[in-house]
């Protein structure tokens, strides 16, 4: 990770709320668990990681909830059931603060982030 993302990161977990902060703190271990390899950086405002040169997920802090991005249509329709009773839109999936964390799930989603990433990408004709 360069010190330029290093100081954004720091910065940004810094400026939020003392429960935000640990929440963030928690998703990070659990993406870099998933993804030992991937690369932390900073982008669009957010903390977020990078595998293989390119982009695997950024999460983010809200006053209300937690959010991870980018879950697309292909993994919110294979995990639908995990994700029931969890608020959705476009690309994203948040986790309320008010509420633990559900780590198995937000696993599961890395990990079809990291195949995703991993998936050959097909050759344009």
């Amino acid at each position: 990770m360069s010190s330029s993302a290093r100081q954004q990161i720091e910065k940004y977990f810094a400026a939020a709320p003392p429960n935000a902060r640990k929440r963030l703190a928690e998703m990070r271990k659990l993406i870099r668990s998933v993804a030992p390899s991937a690369v932390e950086h900073f982008s669009y405002g957010i903390p977020g990681f990078r595998l293989d040169g390119e982009r695997l997920v950024w999460y983010a802090a809200f006053k209300n909830h937690t959010s991870l991005y980018p879950i697309g249509d292909a993994i919110k329709r294979d995990h639908a059931d995990a994700l029931e009773g969890y608020e959705t839109s476009k690309g994203t999936v948040r986790f309320p603060l008010d509420k633990p964390l559900a780590t198995t799930l937000v696993r599961r989603l890395v990990k079809a982030r990291v195949a995703e990433v991993r998936r050959p990408k097909r050759a344009s004709s």
